[in-house]
């Protein structure tokens, strides 16, 4: 199965060997053309303002929105949350976003760079038996609003660190899963496409 991972700035070749690990076969996507045959996509963590203004002089934002549209898998991560999200405080005036989630978020609201953690969070509704998930934090965004039509399958200190939409296959979470040694969601995402 092939998936899309965006590789226009930030932590893609992570994702793409946690993909590989697991038996699909990713697609580093840079341009229009690479999204051609893709069962799903991954919007890897990075910097959110960079990205957007990287997906639209590539052309990529426009095909990605359709695509989104007529019910491609995505899961986004940490900047991909927010480029995911119906709504973001904190960006910048041209920044754009999918609003494919029913989300209000706000960048880097765990603080700078040398505020980043790690917490171990439970995936009681993705995982049984449960275990903890080890989830690493860089300048994550923080959830603010989740919608009816939104789903919270953890939190952390009563804030929602991984959504998903109930009517489509879209999923996020404000951490970077792919810094961990624990695949289940990229597992989790595998089995939606």
């Amino acid at each position: 199965m092939k998936i899309g991972v965006l590789a226009l700035q930030g932590a893609f070749a992570r994702h793409a060997e946690v993909l590989r690990a697991l038996g699909a076969a990713p697609v580093e996507v840079r341009q229009p053309a690479d999204l051609e045959g893709v069962a799903g996509l991954v919007l890897p963590g990075g910097e959110s303002t960079t990205m957007s203004g990287l997906l639209a002089t590539s052309g990529l934002f426009d095909v990605v929105a359709e695509r989104l549209s007529e019910g491609l898998a995505v899961l986004g991560t940490c900047a991909g949350m927010i480029l995911l999200a119906n709504d973001v405080a904190g960006g910048r005036a041209d920044q754009a976003s999918f609003g494919a989630l029913d989300i209000g978020v706000r960048r880097n609201a765990y603080g700078r760079q040398v505020f980043s953690f790690e917490a171990d969070i439970s995936l009681d509704d993705v995982d049984a038996p449960a275990r903890p998930f080890h989830a690493v934090f860089i300048r994550a965004p923080v959830v603010e609003r989740c919608g009816a039509g939104v789903e919270v399958l953890a939190t952390l200190e009563g804030r929602a660190v991984v959504v998903r939409a109930r009517d489509r296959p879209v999923m996020a979470c404000s951490f970077h899963p792919e810094l961990s040694d624990d695949s289940r969601l990229h597992e989790l995402f595998l089995k939606t496409v």
